[in-house]
């Protein structure tokens, strides 16, 4: 069985983003980068039935600029077996890139398709629904536990009442959620044994997706500053600046 992990490079979760002073989007300018924190969790349930046995193979592919190897050879340090970059500099939309996941899809066949619920810089929750209705598979979104038997994937999610637990079929997607898993850390060998691992540089154009964006971005701009708390004596008062100040009752 073999399994295919979409993995995006984004802003490192510690850092802070900075919007441009154009107010054209977010400088990216010196910043470090790493894989999103989803990716991984995406990254380490596939190397995890890999090791169980279930899976025989893990590919990891990103679809970004040329510095986007260094988020693969991070997934391959994790333990996927090979990875496929499709070059681009252009910023996608989700359904650009779930339009070139199903080319890539089309070309490796895999059995299940694993990743991350949203990447932290759109923050769009959008890529796997789409993929999903692209090709006409089965999806589980929200992953919280995943286990495959056979030709059938169960899936724990979360939703706002509790969990749930569905059964699907394979092919599936699976967009995994934060208490699926804790990604491991690649260690010195793994980190040194994934320079030699196979990595396949492809340029977008090659695949004949349209990748036109559908939206445009208007205005970029950090959220106003919070105001400083106050102390109240009593619930009285709180109620009362609530109401009267706050505007909220």
């Amino acid at each position: 069985m073999k399994v295919l992990v979409p993995v995006k490079r984004v802003i490192d979760y510690n850092v802070k983003p900075r919007v441009k002073s154009d107010e054209t989007g977010v400088d990216l300018a010196n910043v470090k980068m790493s894989m999103n924190p989803f990716c991984e969790i995406a990254v380490e349930e596939a190397v995890r039935l890999k090791e169980k046995g279930v899976v025989t193979e893990v590919v990891a592919v990103s679809i970004g600029p040329a510095q986007a190897q260094e988020t693969l050879r991070t997934a391959l340090a994790m333990g996927a077996d090979r990875a496929i970059l499709v070059q681009t500099d252009a910023d996608l939309e989700p359904l650009a890139v779930a339009k070139v996941l199903k080319a890539v899809i089309d070309e490796e066949s895999p059995n299940l398709v694993v990743m991350g619920k949203q990447a932290i810089d759109g923050d769009n929750n959008a890529t796997g629904q789409m993929l999903s209705a692209l090709l006409g598979w089965p999806q589980a979104s929200f992953a919280s536990k995943l286990e495959i038997a056979g030709d059938k994937a169960t899936v724990t999610r979360e939703v706002d009442g509790g969990l749930q637990t569905i059964e699907a079929p394979l092919p599936v997607i699976i967009t995994a959620d934060l208490r699926l898993n804790e990604p491991r850390y690649a260690s010195l060998p793994n980190i040194m044994k994934a320079k030699k691992k196979p990595l396949d540089a492809k340029d977008i154009a090659s695949y004949g997706v349209d990748i036109a964006p559908r939206l445009k971005v208007v205005k970029v701009a950090e959220p106003p500053k919070r105001s400083g708390g106050i102390k109240v004596e009593n619930a009285a008062d709180l109620v009362a600046k609530l109401k009267n100040e706050a505007g909220v009752l």
